[in-house]
């Protein structure tokens, strides 16, 4: 997909699903004016394995196939998509569900971790209840094929800025979208949690025929080790983010290894994993 063939909205089956609109007061100095404002929509998602309750997400109701999809593999329940034979989304009083029918060997394993889980919960560590249950045991990354041109990541940055409708409308919302090797970007998925724009966004890595590390993914939020871990669980080798790094994504980052860039904006970013897999001209590296 090109850039000049983006339409805002054609990535949401119903654009109105995404944000609601209500009375507000706007109020400047001591003049108040009634209007109209777009407000994000945030709705209550459960995910059901085989009629299991597994976890519950506040997202927004969009592309909740993806949704899905990506969680389950970034958190180790599926380990392809083939694993998941199929999914529904159910309307329910306070909110959503999502059911989805996985095959019997990863309902057996998912089974046997749940037997060492207190709960569940939607900040990207979904059941965690010990230190040593964080970090996933995930194999180490190959090296891109060739590294990414700094121009490609700049332009990809710019098309992210025009490609987030639900953000601009309501100023609520995260994005994580997908570039190829020259920064054309070719998905994008916006959400009111960062963890679920990613999750989306391989969601749709997942059903596409892609090497997900010939390209890198840009966000619109900070980059923390849940980001990372997600990243490198879909075999993404570098994140570029709009906001800042924590000490645990750095340190992922460097061993995983990925390239993972941090305050990438108005033509700049800051390295802080792999500047190796950048393509930099000699005269712009230097100190």
């Amino acid at each position: 997909m090109h850039p000049a063939d983006f339409d805002p909205l054609s990535d949401f089956p119903d654009p109105s699903a995404g944000l609601a609109m209500d009375d507000i007061l706007r109020v400047g100095g001591s003049r108040a004016t009634a209007a109209q404002d777009a407000i994000a929509c945030e709705q209550a998602v459960a995910l059901e394995y085989n009629g299991i309750a597994h976890a519950a997400l506040l997202a927004s109701p969009l592309h909740l196939h993806e949704l899905a999809l990506g969680f389950s593999y970034t958190e180790g329940i599926v380990r392809s998509p083939a694993d998941v034979l199929d999914i529904d989304v159910e309307s329910a009083p306070d909110g959503l569900v999502v059911r989805l029918r996985i095959v019997n060997a990863r309902l057996h394993a998912l089974k046997l971790r749940r037997r060492t889980l207190a709960g569940s919960t939607s900040c990207g560590l979904c059941g965690v209840q010990s230190l040593a249950q964080i970090r996933r045991d995930l194999p180490p990354l190959a090296a891109p094929r060739r590294p990414w041109a700094i121009g490609a990541v700049q332009s990809a940055l710019d098309q992210l800025r025009r490609r987030q409708p639900l953000h601009n409308l309501t100023g609520a919302t995260h994005a994580a979208a997908w570039a190829e090797p020259d920064g054309r970007l070719a998905w994008t998925y916006e959400d009111v949690g960062r963890h679920n724009a990613l999750d989306k966004l391989i969601g749709r890595l997942l059903r596409e025929p892609v090497d997900p590390g010939l390209g890198f993914v840009v966000i619109s939020s900070r980059a923390s080790f849940e980001m990372v871990q997600k990243a490198h669980a879909a075999g993404i080798r570098a994140l570029v983010a709009v906001s800042a790094p924590t000490t645990l994504a750095v340190r992922l980052a460097r061993e995983a290894p990925m390239m993972l860039a941090g305050f990438a904006r108005d033509g700049r970013c800051t390295v802080y994993s792999r500047p190796d897999y950048l393509d930099l001209d000699p005269e712009e590296s230097r100190p």
